[in-house]
């Protein structure tokens, strides 16, 4: 267990939090012996540092951290593997912790992806008072645990339809509804494009939906791009460029930890998650450079490079979202290294038709500590993806501005006058950090849930 939400025990180790321009005062108040100790460590209350006091038995009497701020969404998550294996709980001197942060920052801390190697030991154990905000901290970090599964799992266990189970076992939890469209029914159904892209795959491509919610409150709409393995197709990639292509569904499990968060808060909307989810394949039946497919909206697409996938799964997707004439969509997707290029791996791209709504989603993540940055949806680069022989093409005409033009192509899938947010993310931490270990990762999910909150806040 590394997080207890109950009144901690007796016996149980204080942990102090301070900063470098709060811990003169802080050690000032701690016996003399406890200060020489503490300078003798060299601790300073540098962010993300620690350092463990004992007692005349030589036990550890106490520890302390030092943060950025008390409030801070990793504030602890360099402890639970640092500190030795115990029971600890917050102390009474120093800053006053943030229930809400000190759960969250606590669990992700502990994080590790265990499904094929155990960890090298056991992580140390913090015991916080139960109530509303140290609640809502370790759903957060379960959520995003469970995110970072998803996208950490590879591709042999993460198919299609293993993510289609990952969806039914959240909608299990919530009482929603799940439905899919599978195989060949997809041309029955409506989605080409999205059949399109998987059909050479021996594991069938599918639709994915989850419905929950009270149909008389407002309608909204997520969509994840669900490509479960990238090989590129017949325009395959480099060994380099395919070798984390697991995490090419990242969107989808993105979208799939908000709607677990929206269902677990019980926030009052009409909840759809889309889900179109391939795999990206080469076999005799892949799709073609050239090719030509019409769509669900009736758009003909002209596929430049059967690597620009996930734009074609999405388009059939976001146009069968739009039918329901959501209040807001959203999708979340892994779609282009422009992106990344731009704004590296930490900040998603956020495209949206609204200024003022995008400024209003960049000052959410700055608070919270879960960014995102906005690229702006420049229609004058419109030509860029126009075509000869059909209404638009996968890919630009050149390698510049390669985020937004993708962002461009999308757009045209969804209604004039409707809201709509594009997240163009990475879905992965390629550099450790507290509480954000090398792999799989959550973006921007605490930003959209806050979002969301102040937007439906009130039911209908």
């Amino acid at each position: 267990m590394t997080l207890t939400l109950k009144k901690p025990a007796a016996g149980t180790i204080p942990i102090h939090l301070t900063d470098r321009a709060s811990f003169a005062g802080h050690a000032s108040t701690l016996p003399p012996a406890a200060r020489q100790w503490l300078q003798t460590c060299g601790f300073s209350g540098a962010p993300d540092t620690w350092a463990l006091v004992p007692g005349p038995d030589g036990e550890v009497q106490s520890a302390w951290a030092g943060v950025r701020s008390a409030s801070h969404p990793y504030a602890l998550s360099v402890l639970p593997k640092a500190l030795p294996e115990g029971r600890y709980r917050l102390g009474d001197v120093g800053l006053r912790a943030d229930p809400q942060a000190a759960a969250m920052s606590w669990s992700l801390g502990a994080y590790a992806f265990a499904r094929y190697k155990a960890p090298k030991r056991a992580t140390a154990e913090l015991m916080l008072a139960p109530g509303l905000e140290s609640t809502r901290g370790a759903l957060l970090a379960a959520t995003i645990a469970a995110t970072r599964d998803l996208v950490n799992t590879p591709a042999e266990e993460m198919g299609p339809d293993e993510l289609a189970q990952a969806v039914k076992k959240v909608a299990r939890a919530h009482g929603a509804k799940v439905r899919e469209v599978v195989g060949d029914k997809l041309l029955e159904a409506g989605f080409p494009a999205v059949h399109a892209v998987g059909r050479a795959s021996t594991r069938s491509p599918r639709l994915i939906e989850l419905n929950w919610g009270n149909p008389r409150h407002r309608r909204l709409t997520l969509v994840g791009k669900g490509v479960c393995f990238d090989s590129g197709g017949l325009d395959i990639k480099p060994a380099d460029g395919m070798r984390w292509m697991k995490k090419d569904m990242g969107g989808a499990a993105n979208a799939l930890g908000l709607a677990a968060l929206i269902m677990a808060t019980k926030l009052p909307v009409r909840l759809q998650l889309l889900i179109p989810a391939v795999d990206n394949a080469i076999a005799g039946n892949a799709f073609r450079p050239g090719d030509v497919f019409r769509t669900r909206k009736g758009l003909h697409i002209e596929i430049g490079n059967t690597d620009a996938e996930g734009r074609v799964i999405l388009c059939d997707a976001l146009a069968y979202g739009a039918e329901a004439q959501p209040e807001l969509m959203i999708d979340l997707a892994t779609l282009t290294g422009a992106a990344r290029v731009a704004l590296g791996p930490q900040l998603p791209a956020l495209f949206t038709r609204r200024m003022d709504l995008g400024r209003d989603l960049v000052d959410c993540g700055l608070a919270l500590h879960d960014p995102l940055w906005q690229l702006p949806l420049w229609k004058d680069y419109h030509g860029s993806i126009e075509s000869d022989i059909a209404d638009i093409v996968n890919t630009g005409k050149g390698p510049m501005a390669g985020a937004i033009t993708a962002a461009l192509f999308l757009d045209d899938f969804v209604p004039e006058g409707m809201d709509w947010v594009h997240v163009d993310l990475f879905a992965w931490n390629d550099a450790a950090r507290p509480g954000r270990p090398v792999g799989g990762e959550a973006q921007a999910i605490r930003t959209l849930l806050a979002y969301l909150e102040s937007r439906f806040a009130k039911a209908d």
